[in-house]
């Protein structure tokens, strides 16, 4: 079970469990891109800290897989030459020159 999901169950199962408030907190602090108390960590139960563990590792990976798209993105939008476009994109750019003349 991903991380994101056992988090959600445990916030369903224990609203106001102390543990589901610190990581509703962790949450939102990676969502803003905010700071966030490690003491609040500390403080949690051993199962909810494995699951902000298990957040912070999807976390790392999803913002490492992020920048890699739009390094791609920007490489293929930008850098590589028409040449290297594809079929519909060669034929898209033919069709607006085409109706210039």
């Amino acid at each position: 079970m991903n991380a994101i999901k056992a988090i959600r169950k445990h916030l369903e199962k224990h609203p106001d469990a102390p543990s589901s408030k610190a990581l509703a907190r962790l949450v939102a602090a990676l969502a803003e891109e905010k700071t966030y108390s490690l003491s609040e960590l500390y403080a949690m139960d051993y199962q909810a800290f494995e699951m902000a563990l298990e957040l912070l590792r999807d976390w790392r990976l999803d913002r490492y897989y992020a920048a890699r798209l739009k390094l791609f993105d920007f490489v293929t939008s930008t850098v590589i030459p028409v040449e290297g476009s594809s079929a519909a994109e060669k034929a898209e750019k033919e069709g607006k020159a085409a109706r210039r003349d």
